[in-house]
């Protein structure tokens, strides 16, 4: 079942594990960020295989095709708005753990290993070859063998950039105005309205009002843009 709230479509969370008297399902595990083993339990794989089957289907739909690409994200999506465009060819594993708001663009090779929730605000844009990975495995050797597994939730706030090829760890949330430069691995918070890089990324500088003057406009463009300064 779905319901509108401010203009996004927002769907109830599937319980895909059945309830364990007195304890914890893999399910409940996993979005607590505990450490939980999906093979304990067939509904969680079953759940994710009808998921990865249906996005070979969205893969296989038109870049044109923007109105239909989006309103078939928004039956596996936890929440969408109403523009989002994500270019195939896109992947994730549970789909209703997602969260997009408005204005949303990611460019081809998108993925997302959605373990836990991962959220983003509106006017978000990312660009080729960008991994959001909430899902990680244990250090220890026999616990990986075991099959255990954990998930981070990932938050990225509104009009954010992620350049290309950019690794996001689960954990990490990503303030408000934030540029994440091509090629970063973040695996720490980013705070709002600065540039980071690197490997692990770090904090370049903050992007500031000078950042509106810093590339060439076209004659006419510059009479329109009022917040140009005399002289630029």
């Amino acid at each position: 079942m779905c319901n509108t709230r401010k203009g996004k479509i927002m769907k109830e969370k599937p319980i895909l594990c059945k309830p364990v008297p007195g304890g914890m399902t893999e399910q409940e595990k996993a979005e607590a960020g505990l450490l939980y083993n999906p093979n304990r339990t067939t509904e969680m794989a079953e759940y994710r295989f009808k998921i990865q089957d249906a996005i070979c289907e969205y893969n296989r739909l038109l870049p044109s095709q923007v109105r239909e690409r989006r309103d078939f994200l928004a039956k596996i999506f936890g929440k969408i708005g109403k523009n989002c465009n994500i270019l195939p060819p896109f992947r994730c594993d549970y789909g209703f753990r997602i969260e997009v708001g408005e204005n949303f663009f990611a460019n081809y090779n998108f993925i997302v290993l959605d373990g836990n929730y991962c959220r983003f605000g509106d006017n978000v844009w990312i660009a080729p070859n960008v991994s959001i990975l909430a899902a990680g495995h244990p250090l220890d050797m026999q616990d990986r063998i075991d099959g255990w597994e954990y998930a981070f939730p990932v938050t990225v706030g509104s009009n954010v950039w992620i350049g290309g090829s950019v690794t996001i760890i689960g954990g990490v949330t990503i303030g408000d105005n934030a540029v994440i430069a091509a090629g970063s691995v973040v695996i720490r918070d980013v705070p709002a309205d600065t540039l980071v890089a690197g490997n692990p990324a770090r904090v370049i500088r903050r992007i500031t009002a000078a950042d509106r003057t810093k590339y060439l406009w076209a004659e006419q463009d510059k009479k329109q843009e009022k917040h140009l300064p005399e002289g630029k």
